[in-house]
């Protein structure tokens, strides 16, 4: 499915969080949305998911505006797992996963079983088998996490729309998470602060910086030796190991600004 938006804007009080955006993501398409904090990314995937109503502009589904649209249809095209989603719920893992099956339900009729099927199929993918029936007060971080994607996937969406995913996550957890994103069949838009991991999964990336989005490309393209100084304010190089694989470099600096300290190196497989 392709998902889009047409020169959305989303005000605040006046000011504009996200401003002018036009974008889209094609089928089967792994597109990563970074960009420093504040920059707009949470509240774009809030547009795009249908939480949020566009100030002006519009967010479209396969071209179509989805202006009117009830969550109900939106939900069964689309998920989205938050950056950050807590609930004070004591429900076990798989009751949560079960949730990813509300939109195809009516409110008389429990799950059938194809939403059985779906439901014990989820959290595999995560890792999360053995932990079906544990309670979501004694889940980590990381396991709380993995269980909201298992949700989204339960919802067999055409479009998955994910901000910060990798957050609370170990690094064995953030590459497989990351290795299946890629390999599904759905389009994928991830928000993501680590460059490493956008640059090495996405097929493109999107770059927001106050509110708009200033670069669109492959990750060779967006990521040019100039960006990490200009949007991030970090001192970086971006350059390519000896292997033509494009790599980030960054540098810690001192009080005064100057570089100095250990060098911390990401890099893109081809």
């Amino acid at each position: 499915m392709r998902i889009g938006a047409e020169r959305l804007t989303w005000s605040v009080s006046g000011r504009a969080v996200v401003h002018d955006v036009t974008l889209e993501a094609g089928p089967g398409e792994t597109v990563g949305l970074i960009g420093p904090n504040g920059s707009g990314k949470s509240s774009l995937l809030r547009c795009l998911a249908g939480l949020r109503t566009p100030t002006a502009g519009s967010v479209r589904y396969e071209g179509r505006p989805t202006a009117g649209w009830s969550a109900r249809r939106v939900a069964g095209l689309v998920a989205f797992v938050e950056q950050a989603s807590d609930p004070d719920t004591d429900l076990r893992v798989a009751d949560v996963v079960g949730l990813g099956r509300t939109p195809f339900r009516d409110r008389w009729r429990g799950p059938d079983a194809t939403d059985r099927a779906v439901v014990d199929a989820a959290p595999a993918r995560l890792g999360l088998t053995d932990l079906a029936d544990r309670h979501w007060k004694s889940l980590s971080g990381g396991e709380r996490r993995r269980t909201h994607i298992a949700r989204a996937l339960a919802q067999r969406p055409w479009c998955l729309l994910l901000d910060e995913p990798t957050n609370h996550l170990d690094v064995r957890h953030q590459l497989e998470l990351m290795e299946l994103l890629v390999e599904t069949e759905q389009t994928v838009l991830v928000a993501l602060h680590d460059l490493g991991l956008a640059a090495r999964y996405c097929d493109r990336l999107l770059l927001m910086h106050r509110g708009s989005l200033v670069a669109s490309g492959t990750p060779k393209d967006v990521l040019t030796p100039a960006r990490p100084a200009e949007v991030f304010e970090v001192d970086a190089e971006v350059g390519h190991d000896s292997f033509g694989n494009l790599t980030v470099t960054y540098r810690a600096t001192s009080s005064h600004g100057s570089p100095g300290g250990p060098r911390v190196t990401v890099d893109q497989p081809r």
